[in-house]
């Protein structure tokens, strides 16, 4: 069921983080893989890794956030791999802009749309072609975020970018339903990787705490969105389409409760300062 031999899957943001382990995964599962990659270390890097495990694959340095270079990539994959199974929207940063929304500069909103909602629209409508041209099972995939689905101060304008891929979601899952395209979107919590380092983010004396904030006791690993994408994208979730896969460790369902040091569930805050290094 997670055998995904003869298909071709496209992960933006492929070379680090979650996109990277999104990436490796797909590969150990038999895929042939596409990977746009802006940073050209990263790029060349998952080429090589991709190359050394004799994984079919086409790594292109690319900025999806630029309409010609998104069309340029939908051309090569059409010329290399002929369509396209899997899409997997994996780009998008907070870019650390966090402030008052009364602060906040046209720049600021036009650079948080680019990175997480823009890009999504522009690949999504390029790759649609080689979709439907791989028919019946095929799938996109959109990584959100749990702050499209609760509230974050002073990120105001990019949890409403990450809210916004819901509804697309669910929208699009509608228009392509039925020509047998499934869409759904994972929205994680904080996830370890280089670009939100929990583990150095957290002030050492927070550390112990950290299970009493996560239901399931720990922050995310980019492996545990890994996991969802391929079942997402399998035959095991062949009738889910238009709907959220939140990988959170139960922080969205905790919903502002938390555990004291005795084990007692509160939603009184239980430490004293912010939790963070800062």
């Amino acid at each position: 069921m997670m055998d995904f031999t003869g298909k071709t899957v496209l992960v933006t943001g492929g070379g680090a983080g979650i996109g990277r382990a999104i990436v490796e995964a797909f590969a150990r599962a038999g895929a042939r893989l596409v990977v746009a990659e802006i940073d050209a270390a990263r790029a060349a890097d998952v080429r090589n890794v991709l190359e050394s495990s004799a994984t079919e694959a086409l790594v292109v340095e690319t900025d999806v956030t630029v309409r010609e270079q998104v069309m340029a990539l939908a051309e090569q994959i059409q010329e290399r791999f002929g369509g396209l199974d899997v899409l997997v929207n994996n780009v998008g940063d907070s870019l650390m802009i966090a402030k008052p929304f009364d602060a906040y500069s046209d720049d600021d909103i036009d650079r948080l749309y680019a990175v997480n909602l823009q890009h999504i629209f522009r690949v999504t409508r390029a790759m649609l072609p080689l979709l439907r041209r791989q028919g019946a099972g095929s799938s996109i995939i959109s990584l959100s975020s749990i702050e499209g689905f609760r509230a974050i101060p002073n990120c105001s304008v990019y949890a409403a970018f990450k809210a916004a891929i819901s509804g697309f979601t669910k929208s699009l899952a509608l228009e392509l339903g039925p020509v047998g395209i499934r869409v759904n979107q994972i929205a994680p919590e904080s996830t370890e990787t280089a670009q939100l380092p929990m583990s150095m983010m957290i002030a050492p004396e927070h550390q112990g705490q950290i299970p009493q904030w996560i239901p399931l006791g720990r922050f995310g690993k980019a492996e545990d969105m890994a996991g969802a994408a391929l079942f997402l994208a399998s035959p095991m979730s062949g009738w889910v389409t238009g709907t959220t896969l939140h990988v959170d460790g139960g922080a969205l369902a905790a919903a502002g409760w938390y555990r004291d040091p005795n084990g007692t569930w509160t939603n009184v805050p239980v430490i004293k300062g912010n939790g963070f290094n800062f």
